[in-house]
């Protein structure tokens, strides 16, 4: 795995918007209108600089998968995320929407340590190369690279598809959350 630049970001939003397309958490967030593919777009830009600022953001070798790591104890508030996080909220949610999006993400930070994790806040594969060992490769150079650093990592998904995929992986199913879809919630402790 490669750690991406800031000049890797179209790529980076581009492998996620595609591959989180039909993803039932994403798809939740986002309003859903005539620019919900618009929507999953800026949604993804935003998790990419709040992860570039605040984490890791890894490549494949083959540039067609990527995985965005966020180190929760770094992120800060200033007027630059403030500034983010209304465009976020206007952009992609839809002030309407915006009470219901942030129960959500508490309901899913409350079941995550205080202490110092790897949060893995997406991984995606480009669809056009799915299914060819390119997301289990960058999944076992996270895990390696969370164990060095002795970091537990965390993450969920929405995707029933997926569950078999963590657990074969050496995630811990710890938690399932009921919102209008149903969340996994998984852990791999690396201390």
């Amino acid at each position: 795995m490669i750690i991406a630049k800031i000049e890797d970001k179209s790529l980076v939003v581009d492998i996620l918007t595609a591959s989180f397309d039909q993803n039932k958490s994403v798809n939740y967030v986002i309003k859903q209108d005539g620019q919900r593919k618009e929507r999953i777009r800026k949604l993804m830009e935003y998790c990419f600089e709040s992860c570039f600022q605040n984490g890791t953001v890894y490549l494949s070798k083959d540039r067609n998968a990527c995985a965005l790591i966020l180190f929760p104890e770094q992120e800060k508030v200033s007027l630059k995320s403030i500034v983010n996080d209304l465009r976020l909220a206007f952009s992609c949610i839809g002030p309407e929407r915006l009470l219901k999006v942030l129960s959500r993400e508490s309901k899913v930070k409350s079941n995550y340590p205080k202490q110092s994790i790897f949060y893995l806040r997406f991984i995606g594969v480009h669809p056009d190369f799915q299914r060819k060992g390119i997301g289990s490769s960058l999944i076992i150079d996270i895990i390696n690279e969370a164990k060095i650093l002795k970091k537990p990592i965390y993450l969920e998904t929405s995707m029933e598809e997926n569950v078999k995929f963590y657990k074969n992986m050496g995630f811990e199913l710890f938690n399932e959350l009921h919102l209008p879809h149903q969340l996994f919630l998984f852990r791999i402790n690396n201390d």
